[in-house]
């Protein structure tokens, strides 16, 4: 984490650069540091603009209202019926540019509407690193990525967060529900739900990272290797294969590889 600081810095001049800018808030680490950083350096010339497709989590939605609430931060919500994702719902290839294009679109609007004359998001150095068919929309757009210019990664934003005092510092990695489905299986809203519901129990029952994953009738769950013993306890075992089955899964696997970003792109890979 060689010159965090000097990283710091320079995400604070680019912002300064802005002169005004809406930022795409989802709650998560990187976001939620890009907002809280872009308030201090613009004060009101900075907003929050969340969009709330189907594809999020109502979870999600909430704590990124409260933590504008708490930093007295300007937020507004665009709606599930404000976007069209007839296209990405039916899960092609290139579902994440289809989404990331509409919602983006749906911000600049917004955004454009307010008179900012940036909209920034909270993509860092470690994305490099991924597949990520959304950056290719965030340049058509012309969508800045403040974070990745100054170099940070998610280490160091997370540092960063923590000097800051932000609970949302150790805040568990999260991507959109779609990315739960393989390629070609449709996302309908039952299927999004019990995925929702499922890793909600995962969460209720004390476990840190994780996903499910849909494939048709099957729950595949990832979570942390060192975690792996606490889900086949059979208070757990039980409780997770009966509620599994509750929400519409027919049967429920344990992944002994472990939680890992993007495992469904190996399934698109293979």
């Amino acid at each position: 984490m060689d010159g965090i600081h000097e990283k710091l810095e320079a995400l604070k001049s680019l912002l300064r650069g802005y002169d005004s800018a809406a930022i795409a808030f989802s709650g998560g680490v990187d976001s939620s540091f890009l907002l809280k950083t872009a308030s201090d350096v613009l004060g009101e010339r900075t907003a929050a603009i969340t969009a709330a497709p189907p594809f999020v989590p109502q979870r999600e939605l909430s704590e990124a209202s409260a933590f504008c609430r708490v930093y007295g931060i300007r937020q507004i919500v665009l709606p599930a019926a404000d976007f069209r994702l007839e296209a990405a719902r039916k899960n092609p290839p290139d579902r994440c540019y289809l989404c990331k294009r509409e919602l983006f679109s749906g911000i600049c609007g917004k955004a454009r509407e307010e008179g900012f004359r940036v909209v920034a998001e909270g993509s860092n150095t470690d994305d490099l690193s991924d597949v990520r068919p959304g950056m290719r929309a965030l340049r058509e757009l012309e969508v800045r990525s403040p974070l990745l210019e100054a170099g940070l990664s998610k280490a160091e934003i997370r540092k960063l967060s923590l000097e800051a005092g932000l609970s949302t510092w150790d805040k568990p990695s999260f991507a959109c529900l779609a990315s739960r489905f393989p390629v070609g299986e449709e996302i309908t809203d039952a299927k999004l739900r019990r995925v929702e519901d499922s890793e909600q129990l995962l969460r209720e029952l004390g476990f840190r990272q994780f996903r499910v994953r849909s494939h048709g009738d099957l729950a595949r769950i990832e979570l942390l290797p060192e975690e792996l013993e606490t889900a086949v306890r059979p208070e757990n075992r039980g409780k997770i294969m009966e509620a599994l089955q509750n929400y519409g899964f027919r049967y429920i696997t344990l992944d002994l590889t472990g939680f890992r970003s993007g495992s469904m792109n190996e399934v698109q890979n293979t």
